[in-house]
């Protein structure tokens, strides 16, 4: 970041990093409130499940592997230049 510009440009500057942090805050709510309908997200084969008697471990690793190829092609794709 760069801030030598004038005070109102540092407050756009500032204000609109707010602003897109808000709108991605709101995001991640909305994906953890619908996050069970969403089919087979947790559930895919190689994710990780032991039971024993009286506790479970779960550990979805093939999803987050999953999730992570498909961040990194949609992040790659918005911030080309």
């Amino acid at each position: 970041m760069n801030f030598t510009g004038t005070p109102m440009d540092n407050r756009l500057h500032i204000g609109s990093i707010l602003v897109l942090m808000g709108i991605v805050l709101a995001a991640a709510g909305l994906i953890i409130i619908y996050i069970n309908r969403i089919p087979y997200i947790g559930r895919l084969p190689g994710d990780i499940n032991i039971h024993g008697k009286d506790w479970s471990f779960h550990f979805p690793i093939v999803t987050c592997i999953l999730l992570s190829i498909i961040l990194t092609v949609i992040l790659n794709l918005l911030f080309r230049r």
